[in-house]
C-alpha cells in the first residue's frame, strides 16, 4: 500500500484564491439582484465600453451547448463538480505558489458558476463590453466574476507553462 503524499506547502494559498474568487462573484451577483434590480432593469452604461446587463447563460463558455432541459442542467452541474473535484486534487499537488493560485481562482470560478446553475437553473452574466465606433461594432460575450477568475487562472497556468521557473540546462 502506498503512504499518501503531504498536501503542497502551497495549498493554502490556493484555497485563500479559491474562497475569493467564490465569496466575491457571490457577493457581487447577490448585490446585482438585491441592490441594483438589474433583472427589472435596462442596459446600466458604466462606461463608454462597458454596460451591465442581465443574460442568463443555460449552456457553458460562450453560451455553448445551451441547455434548457433539467437532465442537460444536472449534467452540466455534475460536470462542474467533477472538475472542481479534479482541480483540487491538482491544487493539493500543486508545486508553486502561482500554479496553487491559478488553480485556486478556477475552482471558485468554477464553483460560482456551478451555484447559479443550482440555485437558478443558469448561470448570472452582467459585464458586456463593447466597442462601438460609426462604421463599427464590436461586442463581447457578456460575463460574470467567476468567469474573470477562470480566465485569469488559466491565464496564470499558461504563463506559468511558458515563463515559469525551469531548472537550468547543463552544458556538456
Amino acid at each position: 500500500m502506498t503512504e499518501p503524499t503531504a498536501p503542497s506547502q502551497h495549498l493554502r494559498a490556493g484555497l485563500i484564491a479559491l474562497a475569493a474568487a467564490f465569496v466575491l462573484d457571490q457577493a457581487f451577483k447577490l448585490f446585482m439582484f438585491q441592490v441594483v434590480d438589474i433583472e427589472a432593469r435596462q442596459i446600466i452604461t458604466v462606461a463608454p465600453v462597458l454596460d451591465l446587463v442581465m443574460a442568463w447563460n443555460h449552456g457553458i463558455s460562450f453560451g455553448l451547448f445551451r441547455q434548457d432541459a433539467e437532465l442537460g442542467r444536472w449534467l452540466l452541474i455534475g460536470f462542474k463538480v467533477v472538475a472542481v473535484v479534479l482541480i483540487l486534487w491538482w491544487l493539493r499537488h500543486a508545486e508553486s505558489r502561482l500554479t496553487a493560485l491559478a488553480l485556486g481562482l478556477i475552482a471558485g470560478g468554477a464553483a460560482g458558476n456551478a451555484l447559479d446553475r443550482l440555485l437558478h437553473g443558469a448561470v448570472a452574466d452582467f459585464f458586456a463590453f463593447h466597442i462601438t465606433t460609426a462604421s463599427w461594432q464590436f461586442r463581447w460575450y457578456v460575463f460574470n466574476i467567476a468567469d474573470v477568475a477562470i480566465v485569469a487562472g488559466v491565464g496564470l497556468l499558461l504563463y506559468e507553462s511558458l515563463f515559469g521557473n525551469r531548472p537550468a540546462s547543463k552544458s556538456a
